[in-house]
């Protein structure tokens, strides 16, 4: 392809440390055993301050800024969210407010979640696929879902979620390839 894969992952957890955190660091770390990345971890606990009382682009801080614009230029995204109240945190969502309506279109995007436990999975097809959608991004097949019981000492110690990360890397990483080239394909072409 050319160059690595840009990888951004996005924890919308508000917390550190954080098992939603540890969990996109561990799909950015199967996708980064697969095939060459680039990747860059966007955390909402530390750029929350940036961004919270924001009510337009131009308001918000350098780094909220320099955050979206990799979001926005990523090959690949990797979004999880902890479920707050039936859905992705304020924060998650209010950060992907300032994301341009048509800067992902076609990106392919890796979703996540964490909650206490397993009647919280819906999150995936409910909440974070509908506003991948709105974007007109890719939403890949497998979404992988952790409950609490799955960690410890905020690490994924259950064999059944890294069965479910390799599971959603070696079903995404094809689709995610031709994505990619087909968006750079775009990119020169309109230049």
């Amino acid at each position: 392809m050319g160059r690595p894969l840009r990888v951004v992952g996005v924890s919308g957890s508000l917390h550190e440390p954080s098992r939603t955190t540890e969990l996109v660091r561990v799909i950015l770390a199967e996708v980064g055993a697969r095939t060459e990345i680039e990747s860059t971890l966007i955390e909402i606990a530390a750029l929350g301050p940036g961004f919270a009382g924001a009510l337009h682009r131009h308001q918000v801080s350098p780094t909220v800024e320099e955050a979206l614009q990799l979001i926005e230029s990523a090959d690949l995204l990797v979004v999880g969210s902890p479920v707050y109240r039936a859905s992705f945190t304020g924060l998650f969502k209010h950060l992907f407010d300032f994301v341009g309506q048509y800067d992902l279109v076609g990106t392919p995007v890796l979703l996540a979640a964490t909650g206490g436990g397993e009647r919280h999975a819906l999150i995936i097809e409910h909440q974070l696929r509908p506003l991948f959608g709105f974007f007109q991004a890719l939403t890949l097949p497998i979404g992988v879902y952790a409950s609490s019981s799955d960690f410890a000492n905020d690490g994924v110690t259950s064999p059944e979620v890294s069965r479910r990360v390799v599971q959603a890397v070696d079903r995404s990483l094809p689709l995610v390839e031709h994505a990619t080239l087909v968006r750079r394909s775009e990119y020169v072409t309109t230049w």
